[in-house]
């Protein structure tokens, strides 16, 4: 015998035993009572009859209380059912709770006694349960254990479901012969359709409500439970559903429901009390009947917008960067063919104003690569260790020029400003240009102010002020303005590249996004608060630095500045290796006008060999970082054997930081960025042969 029926059959002897035991026991105290009471025989026969009724009583609610539980045994959740199904299933009641289960099931989801209750999973089981309600075989993801199921839901009584987990598989699973005799020996018909919310619906953390009509937005709420009004600040009784979505996304998701989009899916609209709320919408039809779910998603999707946006910076960073790589070449080639071209065409030649004009433009085209390098991150950076509060302040006299008699600067420096670790031009360029933006917004709407302000945030202020993942304490560099604002519809592109919004030729759409890859760049945050109508706030984010008492090695950088070379002619055997043929040939051409000798290589392999020919009569290498194949740090750990302690140069577009951590161990290696002329190239060669003398 199965244990539940042992259970069964063992509370049925108990409760007969106890109602007898109760008989006897009246019985026995009317005998022993009747003498003291004088009772006659009829009084004692009318007491007998009493007892004897109360003891009918007493086994009939017994009987009652066993055939309940025996209905509940022979339920289809019984362990017959259940026993019979080699797939994970359950027996769960309309408000989630699991009343039987196999053992598949524990080992799937774990003893848990209920079904998930919040969450997109618990929302698509709610649908399922509604339409299992109106006998459809429905389908449903039950998410436990950190892992996603999906599910099979039916009904199986008039309160009663069976949740069969399927895996991956699609379609319903066929139930065993077993399975079936058991389900048709105890199912009953199915329940009519819902009238009233069920408790799992009317607990649900997110709104739920029962509606009456034929279109879902035009029908009058009967019930809703109380999580709808704070979700959708409404649900009241007889108060049209559709009031409770903004007009525009209404429209769009009723055109959704009549293309059959919502059928088991959700559909995403915006919330009419808070048009900026975002809520997932699920409705299921039943008899005239609909059941709507509304889950507030919105800030999912602020997290969802938030990493697209991100994705799309990181993206259009490194196409920047790629484009900027190879404009520096070209560049590079035209400024040294400009030095030829100048030996030929001194000042006075015809043909010396049109050089200088070309080297003028080539020379703003190269101030635009270096914004786009800012913005991707991929800049030359020299940090140091700087005083927030004395930067602003030497800055700030600077700051007076540039902005116009009709906008007034305001400055606010907090206490106990701390230190950070920057790049000094870089932060002043980044300030700059928010101010200069600020000055232009205030000035189109005649005059106002602009204001800068500088403090030390703690971590749980740094939140507070719109940077969500902040570490520690901040520094704090806001530029705010009190002019018309930014519109909603642009805030979320001000820092695209190329991006403005002033007339055609006023801007480079590079302003902005200049500062988010500077501040990128210096392992900070920038944030924008913005209103229509009350101005704009822009604030930067940096890490405070807290001095180590361990020195650590200094990094690669950018040589420091050292005593220009008045003669640029040398000697000494060069090893030049660069993969742009325009730059190699002109730089190496002139070098050796120059007194040089030098050895070309188009390729990290080509100048492998070439090392490995003239091994230890190198006196300095110059090679590029990024070449296809064999990179320039890869060269020089390969080809360090064959150098010796000669110097090496890398010239790159690129930042220092981006190939620094594979020049580990290195030594007397330094970096010039590119663009350059031959005039910065052979004064930066001297030095460094003559420091290697």
């Amino acid at each position: 015998m199965a244990e539940p029926q042992v259970r069964k059959a063992r509370r049925g002897r108990f409760d007969s035993l106890m109602a007898g035991v109760l008989v006897f026991f009246l019985m026995a105290v009317a005998f022993a009572a009747a003498p003291a009471m004088n009772a006659g025989p009829t009084t004692l026969a009318g007491l007998l009859l009493l007892i004897g009724l109360t003891g009918v009583a007493c086994l009939g609610l017994f009987t009652l209380r066993g055939a309940s539980e025996a209905a509940d045994e022979n339920d289809p959740g019984s362990a017959g059912l259940l026993d019979a199904l080699v797939e994970p299933a359950a027996i769960a009641a309309p408000d989630g709770k699991v009343h039987a289960a196999n053992a598949a099931w524990k080992s799937a989801i774990g003893l848990a006694n209920r079904l998930p209750k919040s969450g997109t999973s618990a929302s698509s089981l709610f649908a399922a349960l509604t339409a299992a309600r109106r006998g459809e075989t429905a389908h449903a993801a039950i998410k436990a254990g950190g892992a996603e199921h999906e599910a099979i839901v039916s009904a199986v009584g008039a309160r009663r479901f069976l949740v069969r987990l399927t895996g991956h598989t699609t379609g319903a699973l066929a139930l065993p012969p077993a399975a079936l005799e058991v389900l048709t020996a105890f199912s009953g018909a199915m329940p009519p359709p819902p009238k009233v919310l069920d408790a799992f619906a009317a607990a649900s953390p997110f709104g739920a409500a029962l509606l009456e009509g034929q279109d879902p937005f035009e029908a009058r709420i009967i019930e809703a439970n109380p999580a709808l009004k704070a979700v959708a600040g409404g649900g009241e009784k007889g108060q049209v559903f559709g009031d409770l979505v903004d007009v525009a996304s209404r429209v769009e998701a009723s055109q959704k429901l009549a293309a059959g989009q919502g059928s088991g899916a959700p559909v995403e609209v915006r919330l009419a009390h808070d048009p900026a709320r975002i809520a997932h919408l699920y409705l299921s039809k039943s008899d005239g009947r609909w059941v709507a779910y509304l889950v507030d998603v919105s800030e999912q999707k602020q997290i969802e917008l938030q990493l697209a946006q991100s994705q799309k910076m990181q993206a259009i960073g490194q196409l920047a960067g790629g484009v900027a790589h190879d404009f520096n070449n070209l560049l590079t080639a035209i400024f040294m063919q400009l030095d030829v071209l100048a030996t030929r065409h001194p000042v006075g030649d015809p043909s010396y104003e049109g050089l200088n004009e070309i080297k003028q433009t080539s020379t703003r085209a190269a101030d635009l690569v270096r914004k786009l390098l800012a913005f991707s991150r991929k800049q030359t950076v020299q940090r140091e260790i700087l005083d927030l509060g004395e930067l602003i302040s030497e800055f700030e006299v600077l700051l007076r020029r540039v902005l116009y008699e009709d906008v007034k600067l305001i400055t606010d420096y907090g206490r106990n400003l701390p230190q950070v670790r920057a790049d000094r031009g870089q932060l002043e360029t980044a300030v700059m240009n928010l101010a200069v933006n600020a000055r232009d917004s205030v000035r189109a709407h005649g005059g106002g102010s602009v204001r800068i302000r500088t403090a030390r945030l703690t971590q749980e202020q740094a939140h507070g002020f719109g940077y969500p993942t902040a570490q520690g304490d901040q520094a704090l560099i806001e530029v705010s303005d009190d002019g018309p604002g930014i519109p909603p519809n642009v805030l979320d592109k001000i820092f695209d590249p190329f991006f403005t919004t002033k007339p055609v030729g006023e801007g480079t759409g590079l302003g902005l996004a200049t500062v988010y890859g500077i501040v990128k760049q210096s392992d900070g945050w920038i944030a924008v608060d913005s209103k229509p109508g009350e101005g704009a706030a822009f604030r930067i984010f940096l890490p405070v630095h807290i001095p180590s008492a361990m020195v650590s090695a200094a990094p690669i950088a950018v040589a420091p500045k050292r005593p220009v070379a008045r003669d640029l002619s040398g000697a000494g055997r060069i090893l030049f290796v660069e993969d742009e043929d325009a730059v190699r040939g002109v730089a190496a051409k002139l070098l050796r006008a120059r007194g040089y000798e030098v050895i070309e290589a188009a390729s990290g392999e080509e100048a492998l060999e070439l090392a490995e020919t003239h091994a230890g009569q190198i006196d300095l290498m110059i090679s590029d970082v990024v070449m296809p194949g064999m990179q320039g740090p890869d060269l020089l750990k390969q080809a360090r054997g064959f150098l010796g302690s000669a110097p090496v140069m890398f010239i790159s577009g690129y930042a220092e930081s981006e190939f620094s951590d594979l020049l580990e161990g290195e030594t007397n290696v330094s970096f010039l960025p590119k663009p350059i002329d031959i005039k910065t190239l052979a004064e930066r060669v001297k030095q460094e042969l003559q420091k290697a003398a």
